[in-house]
């Protein structure tokens, strides 16, 4: 029981077919050949099938078995071995993030699947994930020789491949890492020396060789960030032909001892140890300044991370969500409030129980709307053939990164903390599946750069974009659809409290203005809290423009009608119950409060 999968892929449908333009990503020259809006219900069903009864077996192994490290080495649970298998080979994994490559699916339905198979197993999903990113990677900024030996056998599964970037002193501060890399007679192979922590899949048994892009300075080069650059290392040493060679001097000292995804291996490897270790630059060597282009490709995959990275605790918030529902309608606990005298009824008639249900299900489907905007941006700008539509997708995509990676993971610890309290004492205990997925899911909010990080890149970098542009343009959309939607027939007094926190909204834009001026300190002191509510803002925007067509699907009587009913009840309490707290953090942030900057570091 305490790893009861529960899913649904509704939702998705919903997104898919009737909300975002699917029509138009599946229309695309990349895809229009094999694909069609009529082939979505089926890809859909077949891949919470094959998560179902395919992965959802193997999430109790990764949470008692998990991935063990002994004599130096690191294996995970016996049952991921097939599930990983099946996955890869049926066309569900890494093959779908080759832009070239064949019967791949765009991010709208790639995205879908890989929602349930994180659901079914969190722990599972990292290594299915993690070889398609770096090869495509590798792909973008590789040599043909490069891309030709290594990306193949990547994006087919048959070997995996990692990020190392976090050291142990450097944490977050990626600038102050101490990794080198030495010339050697080859200009394009480098001894590669270094210890790098954190690194996930960084050493497992379910592939034959592990290739990991690190990062690292090249000797001599620039301090800081921009003298990095970023090099192949392949566990075994791929030789000219493709075949497998020596071991490259990459040793794993250990895994972590981690809360949840205990599946999941999360290594602390050395480059070097013996001077041996050979890395293969990607790109360019650092010129003539020291500046390297590190940095720059490794956000290539650093940017999608993050949008996959608030995903994943959707998927892992969503099952706590669904076996919540199930556990609130079997439970008969208590008489109603209104008639006391009355029979026991299941706990889904009390009201503090449907409240905390729809805070569930509404915070988890703006999550979703945000989500899949996301990746259907993702689509138009690595496919789109109009100018116009990929200029557009890419500078919202700027402002809702962020969003997506830090609200969302936020929001999937805190509406599994509603789920567990639903269960009330059995949510505590391991018998039931809240509690592994509260343990699960907190590293999201750790993953990809830290939140307060995302909240810095979103007030000091997003809001600055193109002269301010980007984002006066982003707040323009919404504006403009509050505006014509206010005297709305249905939903007015939801389009009136999206308009005052709109306007609260471009309040707060001037008071930070004058921070960065006055007290830069206030401005880090509160980002958190303005992501909070740009998210919180943007996702009472999209719910109601969902809510708008689960309306005119009641109008036509449309027969799933507790469905389309469900979303319009999300967006009313979302933006009656959540919007609200734009303007009330907007007057926090304006009285400036400074207690936190104050307090001698000896009272805390």
């Amino acid at each position: 029981m305490a790893s009861k999968f529960m899913y649904s892929n509704r939702d998705h449908k919903f997104i898919i077919k009737e909300w975002l333009e699917g029509k138009k990503i599946l229309g695309l020259k990349r895809f229009k050949e094999y694909l069609d809006i009529e082939d979505v219900d089926g890809i859909l069903d077949q891949s919470l099938k094959m998560s179902k009864e395919v992965v959802a077996p193997t999430n109790d192994e990764g949470d008692t078995i998990g991935a063990v490290f002994k004599d130096g080495k690191v294996k995970v649970p016996p049952s991921f071995h097939k599930a990983f298998k099946f996955i890869q080979e049926n066309g569900w994994g890494a093959s779908n993030s080759d832009v070239e490559g064949e019967g791949a699916l765009p991010e709208i339905l790639n995205q879908a699947v890989r929602e349930y198979i994180i659901g079914a197993n969190p722990s599972i999903s990292p290594y299915v994930g993690l070889s398609g990113g770096i090869a495509s990677v590798i792909k973008a900024f590789g040599s043909l020789e490069q891309i030709t030996l290594y990306t193949p056998k990547m994006f087919e599964g048959v070997w995996e491949g990692t990020m190392c970037l976090t050291e142990p002193g450097g944490g977050s501060d990626v600038g102050d890492m101490t990794t080198k890399a030495y010339p050697t007679n080859n200009p394009l192979i480098y001894k590669v020396k270094g210890t790098k922590c954190f690194i996930t899949g960084g050493d497992h048994d379910l592939t034959e060789n592990i290739i990991h892009l690190v990062l690292a300075r090249v000797d001599g080069a620039a301090p800081g960030t921009k003298g990095l650059s970023l090099f192949i290392v392949p566990k075994l040493w791929v030789n000219e032909d493709g075949s497998l060679g020596e071991p490259n001097d990459v040793s794993t000292v250990g895994i972590e001892h981690k809360m949840g995804l205990k599946g999941s291996s999360t290594a602390v490897l050395s480059f070097g140890e013996e001077g041996q270790c050979r890395g293969i630059l990607l790109g360019s060597p650092p010129n003539e300044k020291g500046i390297g282009q590190g940095i720059a490709q490794m956000f290539r995959m650093i940017n999608g991370s993050r949008l996959d990275t608030g995903h994943s605790a959707l998927a892992v918030a969503t099952v706590a969500y669904n076996n919540a529902v199930n556990y609130a309608k079997e439970r008969i606990q208590g008489r109603p409030i209104h008639n006391p005298k009355g029979s026991r009824v299941p706990i889904i008639q009390h009201e503090d129980v449907r409240r905390m249900l729809l805070t569930q299900k509404a915070t988890l489907e703006a999550m979703r709307a945000m989500i899949f905007k996301g990746y259907y941006y993702l689509d138009l700008i690595e496919y789109g053939d109009d100018p116009v539509d990929v200029n557009i997708a890419k500078r919202s995509l700027e402002v809702i990164t962020p969003l997506i990676k830090a609200y969302c993971s936020d929001q999937g610890w805190l509406m599994i903390t509603e789920a567990i309290q639903v269960f009330g004492g059995y949510g505590f205990t391991e018998e039931y599946p809240v509690a592994r997925q509260a343990r699960d899911v907190k590293i999201y909010s750790i993953w990809e750069g830290t939140n307060f990080i995302q909240s810095m890149d979103l007030v000091g970098r997003k809001w600055s974009l193109d002269k301010g542009n980007v984002f006066k343009e982003w707040m323009m959309e919404m504006a403009s659809f509050v505006q014509s939607h206010q005297n709305h027939k249905v939903f007015a007094r939801e389009f009136e409290v999206l308009g005052k926190a709109l306007l609260a909204y471009q309040e707060l834009l001037g008071i930070v203005l004058g921070y960065f001026k006055e007290n830069i300190r206030l401005v880090p002191l509160y980002s958190t809290r303005i992501l909070r509510i740009t998210a919180e803002l943007y996702g009472g925007y999209l719910l109601i423009q969902q809510a708008l067509v689960a309306q005119e699907k009641l109008v036509q009587g449309n027969v799933d009608r507790h469905f389309y009913a469900g979303k319009i009840f999300s967006a009313k309490f979302y933006i009656l119950n959540i919007v609200p707290d734009v303007a009330a953090t907007v007057r926090i942030i304006k009285e400036g409060d400074t207690s936190a900057l104050d307090i001698p570091e000896e009272a805390f």
